[in-house]
């Protein structure tokens, strides 16, 4: 075996009780989550968006970065920073979440970024349209596939490359699809891709090619190793389905205040109201469109065809509950901690109810808020009711008026 395939392993899936590797803490140190309690800001702030860095943030220099369209296309273009920018102008609200958001929970865990559930944020993508470019390179008859090579290089599972997705010709052409250079109204961070990257509204994270230097239209599926390793599989020999689009999932914001280590949370007797988001990247539900879409300015943001916008989201309410109330329990605080924490996860024995099914919750954005009550069931001697995340509550469903979050918005300028 040789030195390279002995520090870059083939997939697999850790062994019953086996636990989190210095590798895996290696990849945490590198990437990050957004904190739970950031779900406050409609918009991430960039320090707390979730990231992934497959390999190393490449040193790119704008000057003399290009942008390259090449392949089947009758007109070749090759584009520096300044044309790009430009271009007319779109300023997208777009949520994006990893598709392995969850991983380190999994039994069996594949062995990988060690993922809880944070990794996701929601950003203000500002940049030109994907289609509009293809429109100018227009691509042959035959061209049926778009490539998107990113500058990070490195080696993964024992092969070489540099970042590559693909969408085909139909998915990239798509009007809400940019080619973005500002993140909530400044130029990228090096992190998230500076000076270019892909944005594909509604879709996983792996497909939001960072450091784009390159386009390529061809005539067949891309079969690169990015483009094959994301995929559900029940069983490791399946070739599996492709994952594309965001599936619906939610989380709460953490209530009361957590310990350190543990990051239990702990709350004073009383009313909790518990706020927390849900997304997903079929938007299906009940949804108004704005065709066109509104032109507020450059900076401005409407409405975002084929999502959501404010007036039309669903919400859920948790009713008040008394500690102790649903079922006996000879320790009040533990019974309490139970009836408070909705999850910190995605709740998904909440919002598979059938009452979250009629209202449509799965199938929009909505700002959560229910409402619970830590009441007073606590022996005489504490003040505060210990309430442990990653358990969910059995509370039904109901329907109340929230705020979006996020609201997939639009606007669209000349520059």
């Amino acid at each position: 075996m040789s030195t390279g395939e002995q520090l870059s392993t083939p997939a697999r899936v850790a062994e019953l009780g086996e636990g989190i590797s210095e590798d895996e803490l290696q990849l945490a140190s590198r990437n990050h989550g957004m904190p739970l309690e950031a779900m406050r800001y409609d918009v991430t702030p960039p320090g707390l968006h979730y990231l992934l860095i497959h390999y190393d943030i490449p040193a790119v220099d704008p000057d003399t970065w290009r942008l390259r369209l090449t392949g089947l296309v009758e007109h070749p273009l090759v584009l520096d920073l300044d044309t790009i920018r430009a271009r007319p102008r779109t300023t997208l609200r777009v949520t994006m979440e990893c598709a392995g958001n969850g991983r380190a929970r999994l039994v069996p865990r594949p062995i990988s970024q060690p993922w809880l559930v944070e990794a996701v944020g929601t950003a203000e993508w500002t940049g030109t349209s994907l289609a509009a470019l293809l429109r100018d390179a227009t691509p042959t008859g035959s061209a049926s596939e778009v490539v998107f090579t990113g500058s990070d290089h490195g080696i993964e599972r024992g092969i070489e490359q540099n970042y590559q997705r693909s969408l085909s010709l139909r998915d990239a052409s798509d009007d809400d699809v940019l080619l973005v250079y500002e993140m909530n109204g400044a130029p990228l961070l090096p992190q998230h891709g500076f000076p270019l990257r892909l944005v594909v509204p509604g879709w996983y994270g792996m497909t939001q090619v960072k450091w784009l230097h390159e386009i390529t239209v061809t005539d067949a599926p891309f079969t690169g190793y990015q483009q094959a390793a994301y995929r559900l599989r029940q069983d490791p020999d399946e070739t599996g389905v492709p994952l594309t689009r965001m599936e619906p999932r939610a989380l709460l914001i953490p209530p009361g205040w957590p310990d350190f280590m543990s990051r239990a949370r702990f709350l004073h007797p009383g009313p909790v109201e518990l706020r927390g988001r849900a997304w997903s990247g079929q938007s299906l539900g009940p949804r108004r469109m704005s065709s066109p879409p509104p032109a507020t300015g450059p900076g401005g943001v409407g409405n975002c065809p084929g999502t959501l916008s404010p007036d039309t989201t669903r919400s859920a309410r948790v009713p008040p509950t008394r500690p102790g109330a649903a079922s006996p329990s000879s320790n009040p605080g533990t019974e309490a901690a139970s009836q408070t924490t909705a999850s910190s996860e995605s709740p998904s024995s909440s919002l598979t109810t059938d009452a979250a099914r009629r209202t449509g919750l799965r199938k929009s954005l909505p700002r959560i808020t229910p409402r619970l009550d830590v009441a007073d069931a606590v022996p005489p001697a504490r003040t505060f009711l210990p309430v442990r995340q990653g358990r969910h509550s059995s509370a039904p469903i109901g329907r109340s008026a929230a705020r979006p979050w996020p609201a997939p918005q639009r606007s669209a300028a000349s520059a």
